[in-house]
Parts: C-alpha cells; structure tokens; sequence
C-alpha cells in the first residue's frame, strides 16, 4: 500500500475535491494533483512528460469541460473537442506508463434520451442522445469506450463508472454554466437578499432527476477502485429521484425564500428523466448514504461561507 500513487485529475472540481477529501483520510497513499495551470491536460506532450515524471500507480480521470443545458447547447464543438482531448491524452498515458488502475468518470448523459427507466448499464448506444449535450455525451462515450478498448487489447486494468447529477462543496455556482441543483440553490438565495417578489425557472418542473452528494460519489470511486473489475461501465447513483418542482420547493424551503415559482414553459426541459439502476454498484456493498434534504442544507451552507455575494 505504501508504494500506491493517486494522481487525481480535476482535483479542483466538484468529483475531484470530494476525491481528493476521501483520500486524504485512506492510509498508505500518496497523492498527486496538478492544477490547470501547472498542467494543461489538452497538451499531450505535458501529459505525457508528467505521467514519466511522476508514474502514479492509480489514476482517477474527474477533468473534464463540464456545464448546463445551456453551456452544452450553445457550444457542442468546445465540449466536444475538449473532452476528447483531455480523456485521450491521460488514458493513453496511463497505458503507456504503466498504471495499475484507471478510473473513467463518464456521465449519465451518455445514455439515450428515451431509455428505459431506471437507465440500465446495457442502454448505452442503443437511440438517440439529447440533443442539447450530444458533444459532451459522445466525447464521454469514446472515454469509456477506449477503457473497454484498452482493457481488451492490451489488458490494461482500466474501469468506467458513470455518476447520476453530482452535487454537494466546490460546485460551480455560476448561473451560465451551472447544474440545476447549485443554479437553483444560487437563484432562491439571490432573490431572498434583493427580496424579489418571484422567481423565474426554465420548462414546465416535470422532469425527474437523481441527485448525489459528492461524497457518497467519492466513497463509491473508491469502492470500486477496490472491487470493480470489467470492461463494462457501471452506474452509481442513489437509485430515487425526484420532479425539478419538487427539488425547486425544498430548495427554496432550505433558503427560506417566501416568493412565488414561475415556470417558464416556452425554454426547454431536456431529456424527460434520468434515474440509474444501481443494482451492481449494491451487489459491491456500497449505497448512498447522505439524504437529499440534508446535503443540500450542508451544500447551501458551503455556499454562503464561500460563494455568496455579501
């Protein structure tokens, strides 16, 4: 154990940060991190010279171009192109340099906008995605693809796992590039300081999300760093969701905000539902641990000690 080496890239991140607290507290590892500008991860001749540098024995791939609805819309070639860049050149390195173990953190955007739900790990390639993040999601398809690839060709040991919606410290609280959970936590905030009388929300509050602290997203990496060996990807997620109505009234209940919800039906909902079936992540012995109610309180409270304008 005390020869293991974790490089965890994207430690800045929401995945990554959680990662990084989680290994922190696990004896006999030595962790490596770099930030975006110590180490451009769209340079593959930086990479590469890193990965010879340092040789870490484990890798963890959490960095990547990352945004909401409206972020991947209106820019499908950044997504795209990005992703692919940065997945290509640390998997590649990973397999030329000899780590142990990779762990490829796709996205449950991967899966067709018409699944069956719960979406099953079998789904992936079987119609069409959403269209609003079609780049995002085939960039992390050819990720966990090339994990396969390699795992096959070359019997590197690298696995894929696939997070429902993340959220929880280090969230990105921009409303341009967020996720509908910190948007909303950051929307009812700034209307309850400035006393709006409402607040505007985008499509009609029916669609159904799953969501999960990022810690319990962290403990499962590490479960399955432990446990998981196959060439297939593997879902982790809390296996419960909820309507985007019924998370904008806890929110709001959270924040104490008195003002009314407006629905503006005319901008988009995105895909109808996304709930992961979690049935081999729990034959592993992991489950999701920290209730909805109580990580987005411990998440709101993070937002005022660190993101909220005074």
């Amino acid at each position: 154990m005390a020869d293991q080496t974790i490089y965890i890239a994207g430690h800045r991140g929401l995945a990554g940060s959680a990662l990084l607290r989680c290994y922190a507290q696990r004896p006999g590892w030595r962790i490596l991190t770099r930030t975006h500008a110590e180490l451009e991860l769209r340079d593959p001749v930086a990479v590469r010279a890193f990965f010879q540098q340092e040789r870490p024995t484990h890798v963890i791939l959490a960095a990547a171009r990352v945004g909401g609805i409206k972020a991947n819309a209106s820019s499908q070639v950044e997504f795209l192109l990005d992703n692919l860049r940065i997945q290509n050149n640390v998997i590649e390195a990973a397999a030329d340099f000899g780590v142990a173990k990779l762990l490829f953190l796709g996205s449950s955007c991967v899966y067709p906008k018409h699944a069956p739900q719960p979406l099953r790990e079998d789904a992936l390639l079987t119609s069409p995605l959403e269209p609003t993040n079609e780049g995002y999601a085939l960039a992390k398809i050819c990720g966990l693809k090339l994990c396969a690839y390699y795992r096959r060709q070359q019997g590197r040991n690298f696995i894929s796992a696939m997070p429902t919606n993340l959220y929880g410290p280090h969230d990105n609280f921009d409303l341009e590039k967020s996720h509908v959970l910190p948007a909303l936590l950051r929307k009812f905030h700034e209307a309850k300081v400035s006393r709006a009388p409402a607040v505007k929300l985008w499509g009609t509050g029916n669609p159904r999300r799953e969501f999960l602290h990022v810690d319990d997203f962290a403990a499962a990496c590490a479960t399955l760093m432990e446990r998981y060996e196959s060439d297939q990807l593997i879902n982790v997620g809390v296996g419960e969701d909820v309507t985007i109505r019924e998370l904008a009234e806890l929110i709001r209940g959270i924040v104490g905000y008195a003002g009314d919800i407006i629905w503006d039906t005319a901008l988009p909902d995105g895909t109808p539902r996304k709930l992961l079936d979690v049935s081999r992540i729990h034959a592993l012995g992991w489950q999701a641990r920290i209730p909805l109610a109580a990580g987005i309180r411990s998440t709101y409270d993070w937002f005022l000690a660190h993101s909220a304008k005074p």
